[in-house]
């Protein structure tokens, strides 16, 4: 196999992460919020961890409260990094 094809079919991972929607007011835009446990490398005690990623909904389809699953991506915007690739689960509407 030549380097040229070896490149072509190597590719890199996209990262994905699963979390919660925490604001929808922005046109064309989410906020998820990512909560994982991380262990202090000094104390040797879990410690919670929360991180917040604009997503890009392209459809407007989430909503606040909805379990979605997030894909990076390249830069959209000054903060958009992440696209939405799919709704896990909806949130129950009040």
């Amino acid at each position: 196999m030549s380097e040229a094809t070896q490149t072509e079919t190597q590719y890199r991972q996209r990262k994905n992460r699963q979390g919660i929607v925490v604001s929808d007011r922005m046109e064309k835009t989410i906020v998820v919020q990512i909560d994982e446990k991380v262990m202090h490398p000094v104390y040797k005690k879990y410690v919670r961890k929360r991180v917040k990623y604009k997503t890009h909904d392209e459809t407007n389809n989430a909503r606040r409260g909805d379990t979605v699953l997030i894909e990076e991506c390249r830069p959209l915007s000054r903060d958009k990094r992440w696209r939405l690739k799919n709704i896990i689960e909806r949130a129950p509407v009040l």
